[in-house]
């Protein structure tokens, strides 16, 4: 099961946060910021892979972001790496040439993207075109 996405930069900034199991909200905050502090910390030949309290954290640079999904010990890491691709190509389809500034600009269209695709923490759509389409249909109603 899926425990949370998070979308950080290479200065551990969030820019994007969901989470799919009851976190606190004074902890979230430490719970990023500890997470990223261990990615940071790791060589780029590593593993993008590692264990943290219960679960795994699986990641993924793409340019200055770090994507970031934390799981179950029971999940697979390369379907995760393959979820995490995903989103990207999500997100650069909607948005193409994606930034930083543009995940902050549209965080609830990011938020939307992420509930088309996860929902409590099992994902439940891979198609492109069909987790676009609700979002595209509101853009077309303005």
């Amino acid at each position: 099961m899926i425990k949370f996405v998070l979308i950080l930069t290479k200065q551990g900034q969030t820019r994007l946060s969901h989470y799919y199991m009851p976190i606190e909200l004074t902890e979230r905050p430490t719970l990023e910021a500890d997470v990223i502090r261990r990615i940071l910390a790791r060589a780029p030949g590593q593993c993008s892979f590692l264990d943290y309290e219960d679960y795994k954290i699986v990641y993924r640079r793409y340019l200055a972001l770090y994507f970031i999904i934390g799981i179950d010990d029971d999940e697979n890491e390369v379907a995760t790496l393959e979820l995490i691709h995903l989103i990207v190509e999500t997100i650069d389809k909607y948005i193409p040439k994606v930034t930083d500034l543009d995940l902050m600009y549209n965080v609830e269209k990011m938020h939307m993207i992420l509930d088309e695709m996860i929902m409590n923490g099992r994902v439940v759509e891979t198609c492109k075109n069909k987790i676009l389409a609700p979002i595209q249909l509101m853009d077309s109603q303005r």
